[in-house]
């Protein structure tokens, strides 16, 4: 029963694989996608192979010049989002826990003035290789996070990260190297 099902499972990804390449997703090898939305601009998605996304993952890539890179063998856990309207570059081996929310922009507000009314401000995120992400991070627009970096669960980042470090708080703050 249990080879049936996980058989079931397989084929349901990669018809999910082909719909998405179909749209333009680019997929160079397998990857597992769940129950992944794209709402707009798939040819702005590349997915390296080994990619996993869980259920729930949405990527938004608002404007055709928008791009959104996952980068090879990616774990990306349930119901998180990457909204880019620039770029967001996720490196090789990373490992991104539920619930986190990675964007790439947010809006100008000035006194007196709408939310909505500011201009859309942009600056590209990059999260380096090896990195783990714990359960709802949010990481904000114009951070690099370094290599083997690892960022506890509910952390904000508001700044650049350097690699091989644990941070966390809000906003994220190095608490101590990884250890050896």
């Amino acid at each position: 029963m249990d080879l049936i099902l996980r058989a079931g499972a397989g084929l349901a990804s990669r018809l999910r694989m082909a719909w998405h390449r179909a749209r333009g997703v680019r997929i160079p090898g397998h990857v597992a996608l769940r129950a992944v939305e794209i709402p707009r601009h798939p040819r702005s998605i590349t997915l390296e192979p080994g990619v996993a996304l869980d259920r729930g993952i949405t990527l938004l890539a608002t404007g055709a010049a928008a791009r959104i890179v996952i980068g090879a063998r990616v774990y990306i856990n349930r119901h998180t989002m990457l909204d880019a309207s620039e770029r967001i570059e996720i490196g090789a081996d990373t490992m991104i826990g539920p619930f986190c929310y990675i964007t790439d922009h947010d809006h100008a507000v000035q006194a007196g003035a709408l939310p909505a009314a500011g201009a859309l401000v942009s600056a590209p995120v990059k999260i380096g290789a090896r990195c783990w992400l714990g359960a709802h991070v949010t990481v904000l627009k114009g951070v690099t996070i370094g290599e083997g970096t690892v960022v506890g669960a509910g952390s904000v980042v508001t700044k650049s990260l350097p690699p091989g470090v644990i941070a966390v708080g809000n906003p994220a703050r190095v608490l101590k190297p990884v250890p050896a």
